[in-house]
């Protein structure tokens, strides 16, 4: 059982779209995957979050775990899906 804060729904139904390929990502907007190797989500996210120092210490995290070889195909942030909407919650 856990609690739901009404900013981290929000925050989350914002960056979480069903868009079926890069191609559906829309300007000015990022497809970023999230989670470890057994579980990715796919969000799609502000490509102004990408200066924010937060958020570049898990490119920084991700740079060290996977260089510039993603598995996914796309930019791969190891972190867990929770702790990356806190994230997100919190630049939005």
């Amino acid at each position: 059982m856990g609690f739901r804060f009404p900013s981290m729904v929000h925050a989350k139904q914002l960056i979480q779209r069903p868009f079926s390929s890069s191609k559906d990502v829309p300007k000015g907007y990022l497809a970023v995957y999230v989670g470890d190797e057994t579980k990715m989500k796919r969000f799609v996210i502000p490509l102004s979050y990408l200066s924010k120092s937060s958020f570049q210490e898990l490119l920084g995290r991700a740079e060290e775990e996977f260089g510039f070889n993603h598995p996914m195909g796309a930019l791969t942030i190891p972190c867990p899906e929770d702790a990356f909407i806190n994230l997100i919650s919190r630049l939005a």
